[in-house]
C-alpha cells in the first residue's frame, strides 16, 4: 500500500490498515523516528500497578552501575528487541 503526505503534513493510513488494527478517528498514535523511516505505534493506556509488585526490584545485590551505563544498556535492549544490532 502506498500513501501521499499532503501539504499541511498529513498522511493518510489507508482504511485497511485503520480496520485492521483498529483504529478509528482521535485514536492517539506515536511516531518514532528511526535511521530508515518512521515506525508508527497505538498508544495504550499502561495498566496500574501496585506497590508491592515493585518491591521484588529492591533487592539487587550486583555491582552498581552508572546512568550512562543503564541508558545504553536499555538503548541496546531495544535494537535488539527490533531486530537491529
Amino acid at each position: 500500500m502506498k500513501t501521499r503526505l499532503s501539504t499541511k503534513g498529513q498522511l493518510i493510513i489507508p482504511k485497511a490498515i485503520r480496520d485492521r488494527h483498529g483504529w478509528s478517528a482521535g485514536v492517539e498514535l506515536a511516531i518514532e523516528d528511526c535511521d530508515d523511516g518512521l515506525v508508527i505505534r497505538s498508544v495504550r493506556p499502561v495498566a496500574e500497578v501496585a506497590f508491592e509488585e515493585f518491591v521484588g526490584c529492591v533487592g539487587y545485590r550486583g555491582p552498581r552501575r552508572s546512568l550512562e551505563e543503564m541508558e545504553a544498556a536499555i538503548e541496546r535492549g531495544a535494537r535488539e528487541r527490533r531486530g537491529r544490532k
